[in-house]
């Protein structure tokens, strides 16, 4: 499946489920995401986004967003955006 590097996990919130992401590509709700890392490595569909506690639609390089994810994220985790 074709994708593009689009950020990296800043931090993970465990308790919550919430990965905030440091974006170098642009985001928008209903995109699918691929994590992988060392130990990480799912796909999902970006249901909702975040910045700063309010809902937003699209994002784009230098902003962080906080998404809810169905897997574990970490830190430094690479996430790309599945194009197809």
């Amino acid at each position: 499946m074709p994708e593009k590097e689009i950020g990296k996990i800043a931090h993970y919130f465990n308790k919550i489920g919430v990965a905030a992401i440091e974006l170098t590509g642009d985001l928008e709700v209903g995109d699918t995401i691929h994590v992988k890392g060392h130990t990480s490595d799912w796909t999902q569909n970006v249901d909702s986004m975040q910045i700063e506690h309010a809902s937003v639609e699209k994002a784009g390089p230098g902003e962080s967003v906080g998404i809810g994810v169905e897997g574990h994220a970490h830190q430094h985790d690479v996430v790309y955006k599945v194009t197809e």
